[in-house]
């Protein structure tokens, strides 16, 4: 299949991350895939790095001379390509594809990996119930705004959660062992790990919070906390304000980039989400999953999908976080139940399992 998966997304989010690996996937089945990109961006640039044949359209322009040019070079990229497919990962320039399709054949598909509900709109509601051809959700609490709010028929939506590497997220003994060196950790020292940017919405404060109850209420003195992140919407240094803030300088470090993450997981002996909201995809919950490593999270967006209701808590409730810190640090019986649980998850969501959900998809449209 020659197949267009559209990214038109700024920065290398959840979002972008679920189409290019998903669009890597398909090159290396043997299908020829273009990406849509941002000119001059994180995605874009990430496109690349990954070997994928990354074309940019200035889809997200208001200006309607930009978007007359962004139509006429749209136009002959689909007159030389004939694409099959076209799937869509944001919304700025879904329109576009929709008024083209009749003039080019191809099955249009509308992935929903974004956290907002569509507007339920009269047209946002003839688009994607009559226009598109499938409406991807990335989770189930989505897959209900679409039938029950939008009215999209109940065979155009579908349910395909994002897939993990297994190759590249694993357990690594030996990453483990020189991360640990790294941040002076001893082997008596329990390393909780929160993976995400800094930002409002990934809960860094509220965890925070609850290690320094951890440790000045409850007297958990060998508690460490691993932020496996970097400054974004919320500078580094606001967050070091926070742990100073809070006297946590000897219990808590920021990793920075790392290209090691999965030694930095491997690392840890918890994994966290506390996300306030967003999570509709959880990529670095399947990460953390896959490398071995009992997971607790907020029960935002797809992470009820995920985790039994005993793993969550509720987004933002430090005293419910705290709780479940408390009983993964102490209940042995509880992480190994935890781990089985994350086991039974990722059986069914690797690389392979996301493709062929993917392709069962595509290749439906011309049975």
């Amino acid at each position: 299949m020659v197949v267009v998966q559209v990214v038109n997304v700024r920065w290398f989010n959840a979002t972008v991350w679920y189409g290019l690996y998903l669009a890597r996937l398909m090159q290396d089945a043997g299908h020829t895939v273009i990406v849509i990109t941002q000119a001059g961006t994180d995605s874009h640039k990430k496109a690349l790095e990954w070997g994928l044949d990354a074309r940019p359209l200035d889809l997200n322009t208001a200006n309607p001379l930009r978007l007359a040019v962004t139509l006429g070079r749209l136009v002959a990229l689909l007159r030389q390509l004939r694409p099959q497919i076209v799937n869509c990962h944001r919304g700025e320039g879904f329109f576009l594809w929709g008024l083209l399709k009749p003039f080019f054949g191809y099955r249009l598909v509308r992935t929903r990996g974004d956290q907002r509900p569509p507007r339920a709109d009269a047209l946002n509601r003839f688009l994607h119930a009559k226009v598109c051809d499938a409406v991807v959700v990335t989770n189930s609490h989505m897959a209900k705004h679409f039938l029950s709010v939008m009215k999209t028929p109940e065979d155009k939506v579908w349910l395909i959660h994002g897939g993990v590497d297994r190759e590249r997220f694993r357990f690594d003994a030996a990453g483990r062992e020189r991360v640990r060196a790294e941040f002076r950790y001893g082997e008596r020292e329990t390393v909780i790990a929160l993976v995400g940017r800094f930002d409002r919405v990934k809960g860094q404060r509220e965890t925070l919070e609850a290690v320094a109850r951890l440790v000045y209420k409850q007297s958990y003195r060998r508690v460490r906390l691993m932020l496996l992140g970097f400054g974004s919407a919320t500078g580094e240094d606001e967050v070091r304000g926070w742990i100073k803030e809070l006297k946590l300088e000897r219990f808590v470090a920021i990793t920075g980039r790392r290209d090691d993450i999965a030694a930095c997981l491997s690392a840890a002996d918890i994994g966290i989400v506390a996300s306030l909201w967003s999570e509709t995809i959880a990529r670095a919950a399947l990460e953390i999953m896959a490398c071995g490593r009992p997971l607790l999270s907020s029960n935002v967006g797809v992470m009820p999908d995920l985790l039994p209701p005993e793993a969550l808590f509720p987004p933002g409730d430090v005293d419910a976080m705290t709780k479940l810190l408390t009983r993964a640090i102490d209940d042995a019986a509880y992480r190994k139940e935890n781990l089985k649980a994350c086991d039974l998850t990722l059986s069914q969501l690797s690389g392979r399992d996301f493709l062929q959900r993917t392709l069962t998809l595509y290749e439906g449209f011309f049975d």
